[in-house]
């Protein structure tokens, strides 16, 4: 196929109807994040079906992850190998394409089931979130690899087991992959069902404070004890002041304690905050040390900090302005209508961005009500948007430059 080749010709080189099978099959693979068996089943399938493409195809182990109990102790999260597959390693001119397989949905939920909502509507688990996604990738590169021109290019893909809990067995990976690619593309699905993609994103940060009091009797000798629930509470009310225009905090869990009558000797805090900006993730980060610093002085506690910010803010620069034109322009070529607006949500691709890589990460299918039993996916688009990546990359591939 030539790369001028009408926007008719490329959607009929895409076989719909196997595409919906496949999503359809996937669906039905439970891949809850902390689904380990469901999550290797997938990941072996995924293999095997992007193995179809050139180049090598690898299984790669989840980095170590810890997390804190409601006991205060920090132990390891077990997560699912992730997928990706190598292109032309040697290309000069080469890019990445992310997905994951994990959905929000664990092994024991009542939402299991792929169903039929009208004739162009599927309901399922993952449908949109983003196994839909992911049979985008798959069919766009396999149709992209008929166009001429596709073998002066190459690209990595990398499909994560852990994007819905925050990509933390995977972002050194991601990262990796990224550096000096010359675009990036990920399939979440579209900001609304119209096929809008997310513009500009905030960042995200999960953090859990350990706090180690004293215990004593809360009636014979209170002064004795140190009260780690109290420390816990100043806390957040220090915490939820460095909430501003760009940044939000949300203290959202305390743990710990005992009977009425004992002073508590521990604590942990959980809370999220979503900065705006880079300015706005690195201020909170030193104003949170103070307050931990200030805390710990004052109530004569110990703390420990776990976590912090994840995904930083995704801007869009001029480079990642010119790769949503582009998308925009291939679209209008396909009779697709592409716009964009910034969310608060968050996904791989920023961290893409944060590598300095143009990124647009809602290439997958359109949909809505993800992460909820009303999730659903409109099957048209499974050929719309595989075709609009497919024209992406044969014009990244033949002239256009960012």
């Amino acid at each position: 196929m030539k790369p001028d080749s009408a926007p008719q010709a490329l959607l009929d080189a895409i076989d719909a109807d196997a595409m919906l099978r496949e999503v359809q099959d996937w669906a039905a693979i439970n891949t809850g994040t902390a689904n380990i068996a469901g999550l290797d089943t997938m990941a072996g399938i995924l293999a095997d079906a992007f193995s179809a493409l050139p180049g090598e195809v690898e299984l790669v182990e989840p980095a170590t992850v810890t997390a804190i109990s409601g006991e205060g102790r920090e132990f390891e999260k077990p997560h699912g190998r992730h997928m990706v597959l190598r292109v032309r390693p040697e290309a000069e001119r080469r890019f990445v394409l992310t997905g994951h397989m994990d959905t929000v949905f664990p092994a024991d939920h009542p939402f299991q089931e792929v169903s039929w909502l009208d004739d162009e509507t599927i309901n399922g688990p993952g449908t949109a979130d983003m196994k839909g996604g992911l049979n985008v990738i798959l069919h766009a590169l396999k149709t992209f690899e008929t166009i001429e021109g596709a073998e002066r290019v190459g690209y990595d893909v990398m499909i994560n087991s852990d994007e819905e809990t925050g990509s933390l067995a995977s972002r050194g990976l991601i990262e990796e992959l990224a550096r000096g690619k010359y675009a990036a593309l990920t399939y979440e699905p579209s900001a609304l069902p119209d096929g809008t993609l997310a513009h500009a994103r905030g960042g995200t940060g999960n953090y859990s404070i350990t706090i180690h009091g004293r215990s004593a009797h809360a009636g014979r000798n209170p002064q004795d004890g140190r009260n780690a629930i109290v420390a816990a509470s100043d806390l957040v009310l220090r915490i939820a002041a460095l909430a501003g225009d760009d940044i939000t905090v949300n203290p959202a869990k305390i743990e710990g304690g005992s009977a009425n009558n004992v002073v508590p000797d521990l604590a942990v805090l959980r809370f999220n905050i979503r900065p705006k900006s880079t300015e706005a993730m690195n201020r909170f980060d030193g104003e949170l040390d103070r307050a931990l610093a200030s805390i710990k002085a004052e109530h004569e506690v110990g703390i420990h900090r776990h976590g912090g910010v994840t995904r930083p803010p995704k801007p869009v620069d001029a480079k990642a302005q010119r790769l949503f034109d582009l998308v925009k322009s291939c679209g209008a070529e396909l009779g697709q209508t592409i716009g964009w607006q910034p969310t608060g949500g968050v996904c791989d691709g920023n961290n893409i961005a944060a590598t300095g890589v143009p990124v647009v990460d809602t290439m997958g299918v359109r949909g809505g009500a993800i992460h909820s039993p009303d999730e659903f996916m409109i099957v048209p688009s499974l050929r719309e948007r595989a075709a609009l990546s497919a024209r992406v990359l044969a014009r990244l591939s033949t002239g256009d430059h960012l």
